[in-house]
Formats: structure tokens, sequence, C-alpha cells
């Protein structure tokens, strides 16, 4: 494969992730509202006070990536985050069409991102430097 083609498809993924942790976060903003997505960790055993750096994780995360900084780290920082989306959603079954969300989106997004924190950050990124 082409090294054009590798750097376009390495920003596509990035874009793609920023994108979708960015819409995480903000659902959780303005939809669920903070004290809601506060009361859903509280409803999963969870303290309350990780949703806020679960918000944080998802629209600070969302738009690292989406500008291209610091993609490396940032793509392995959100990992953790996703592996516990698969462990809040492990009980629903494989499907995310399941019932309260299966775990197999959590698991392709954590998986997603470790492949992003391997290729960095492709082109159109603000800072190369750790990318």
């Amino acid at each position: 494969m082409s090294t054009d083609m590798t750097a376009a498809a390495t920003t596509l993924l990035r874009l793609s992730l920023g994108t979708l942790a960015l819409a995480h976060g903000l659902l959780k903003v303005f939809v669920f509202t903070v004290p809601g997505t506060v009361a859903y960790f509280e409803s999963l055993g969870l303290p309350g006070l990780l949703a806020y750096p679960t918000i944080l994780a998802e629209v600070g995360g969302g738009l690292a990536l989406l500008l291209g900084l610091f993609t490396r780290w940032v793509s392995l920082a959100m990992v953790p985050l996703l592996l516990g989306a698969v462990w809040v959603h492990s009980g629903n079954g494989w499907l995310f069409s399941n019932s309260g969300g299966g775990w197999e989106f959590p698991l392709f997004w954590a998986v997603a991102l470790l492949v992003q924190a391997g290729l960095g950050s492709g082109r159109l990124a603000v800072s190369h430097r750790f990318a």
C-alpha cells in the first residue's frame, strides 16, 4: 500500500474516532445532561464523580483527535474509558442492538483506538510531535 494511501486512511480513522468521541461526550452534556449522566453512573454502582472525567475524556479527547494533538497518547488514554464501557454493557450480550446495548461496539472502538495509537496522526494534524 502506498504511503499516501496509508496517511489518508490514518487521517480518516483519526477524524472518525474524534467525531465519535466528541458526539458521545456532547450527548452526555446536552441530551442526558451532566446530572443525568452522574445519576446513570450511580445506578451502575459506580461513583457519580466518574461521570465528570468521562465527559471530559470524550469531549477533550474527541477535540484532540480531530485536531491531531498528541494522537498516540490521547488514543491510548481513551482505551480504559472504552474498556469501562465494555464492562457496563457486558451483561447485555454481544450485539450493540440488544436491549441496553451489547459490548461489541465499545470493544471495537477500543481496538480502533489502539490501531490509531500505533499509526499516529496521519495528515492534517496540528501537532506531529508525539503524534
